[in-house]
């Protein structure tokens, strides 16, 4: 079949009017006075997280109490009418399994990436890149290229913050290429997340939403790396041509620092193992290795505690997992519970029904998956995603692969659209801002636009409409 029929086969499926499906019950809700005031409260919460770095309130705090506000009007509400009563407790217990099972999988990977920080792995890594003396331009590549293939393992989110210090440490004086640098940081981040179920939130809720299998992520690695050298290629031509001096810092890596490395690939191989073949949840996979983890903090800390002996230390720390897990992101995990109880609130009262009828039955697949990819770099890919899944309209397999691609890679185009970016901007000292980002909007949808049609043309196999 030659290439231009391909990519107009799943271009043409975009001319039916799609007609979208939730996969529970709704209370039909959309126009009474709860409806929108649950609307309501779900934007102000949203715009008071979009508001964290000027007003100092954690992202977690207005989508919680939003979340308990709004399923408490739901329960209040089908107690006085009399109706749905079942149906709004059967849709909290639902929400709540499916956050619980991504809780536990994040709270297990926050606490192997903690551990594996703690040990000195990633100064390390930093250290490696500095000694070799490469100019900026090389740099900048180096760091684009490690983010976009350590992302797939460690998230996007980590990815970006542990090679930012290594673009700190060697860019120190140099704001341009800081800022360049950090701009592709993120794209590649973004990118190298969307092919991979470990990569990204969005990803892993499609992968346990048995939307797309653990391999079939690959199929989109392609389109996203396009994602990634498009605009990384024309950023290549701004980034200064000197070499940063010489550092004498050297990091050694600790007791047990590859042993955790081992483990982590050992869990991440139980979790896909688990998923493919035991039909077990993720999260099944994610504990199974904790515990492993545990095993190895046990001979971490017998050996330190006989370095101690040996050495004389009488103030010896002991070394324990527990303190690492203590350790988590816990404002980002409590903030993904108030996400998934307001988007599961919205879905119970009917608004994303109606949104999935106006989005999908209008547009056609291809062009709302297209435009929700942009629509989260305003509002965060993960709202984005889950709504998607609540929704749930009957796409092709093509069509959840260009979802899963463009809200991995659309929150890319502005600084606040992705977990990645909101941290560079506060890990950069302000030398990477959202302005800063803005210049090169326009050179990130490029990528963004050829990754899509990357994907259209490769892939129109996985089209069936």
């Amino acid at each position: 079949m030659r290439p231009s029929r391909c990519l107009l086969l799943p271009l043409l499926a975009t001319a039916p009017a799609a007609s979208a499906s939730t996969d529970a019950a709704t209370l039909g809700l959309v126009d009474h006075p709860l409806g929108w005031i649950a609307l309501a409260l779900f934007a102000l919460a949203y715009a008071l997280v979009i508001a964290e770095e000027r007003i100092h309130i954690a992202k977690s705090k207005p989508v919680m109490l939003a979340a308990g506000l709004m399923w408490g009007l739901l329960a209040w509400w089908s107690i006085q009418s009399g109706q749905g009563v079942e149906l709004v407790h059967e849709a909290f217990k639902a929400m709540f399994l499916e956050y619980s099972e991504v809780f536990f999988f994040l709270v297990v990977a926050m606490t192997y990436v903690t551990a594996i920080g703690e040990r000195g792995v990633f100064d390390a890594l930093r250290d490696q890149l500095l000694k070799r003396h490469l100019n900026y331009r090389q740099l900048f590549w180096i760091t684009g290229l490690l983010a976009f293939m350590i992302s797939p393992v460690l998230d996007n989110l980590t990815t970006a913050l542990v090679m930012s210090a290594v673009i700190l440490a060697v860019g120190a004086g140099n704001r341009k290429f800081v800022v360049l640098a950090f701009i592709n940081l993120v794209v590649a981040a973004n990118a190298g997340g969307a092919w991979s179920a470990f990569g990204d939130i969005t990803t892993l809720m499609v992968w346990q939403a048995n939307k797309v299998e653990f391999t079939e992520f690959f199929v989109i690695f392609l389109p996203s790396l396009v994602n990634w050298l498009v605009p990384a290629a024309i950023m290549h031509f701004a980034v200064p041509k000197e070499r940063p001096p010489a550092s004498p810092q050297r990091s050694q890596v600790k007791i047990g620092g590859l042993g955790i490395c081992v483990c982590f690939a050992l869990t991440i191989a139980i979790t896909v193992s688990g998923r493919q073949w035991l039909q077990m949840p993720a999260a099944w996979g994610m504990l199974t290795g904790l515990a492993l983890l545990n095993f190895v903090a046990a001979r971490i800390e017998r050996r330190e505690m006989r370095w101690a002996l040996a050495n004389g230390v009488q103030d010896h720390s002991r070394y324990s997992i527990f303190k690492i897990i203590a350790n988590a992101e816990w404002d980002t995990l409590l903030f993904f519970y108030g996400v998934f109880a307001c988007v599961g609130a919205l879905a119970t009262l009917g608004h994303l029904e109606l949104a999935s009828q106006a989005l999908y039955g209008g547009l056609g697949y291809t062009w709302a998956n297209s435009i929700i990819g942009v629509l989260s770099a305003v509002f965060d890919n993960i709202p984005i995603m889950f709504a998607v899944l609540k929704m749930n309209p009957p796409m092709d397999h093509g069509q959840w692969l260009l979802i899963t691609l463009t809200a991995g890679v659309g929150g890319s185009l502005l600084s606040i659209g992705s977990a990645a970016g909101v941290a560079l901007m506060g890990a950069s000292r302000g030398l990477y801002t959202f302005m800063a980002h803005l210049r090169w909007s326009l050179v990130i949808a490029l990528g963004y636009i050829a990754s899509i049609l990357t994907h259209l043309w490769l892939n129109a196999a996985h089209f069936t409409g």
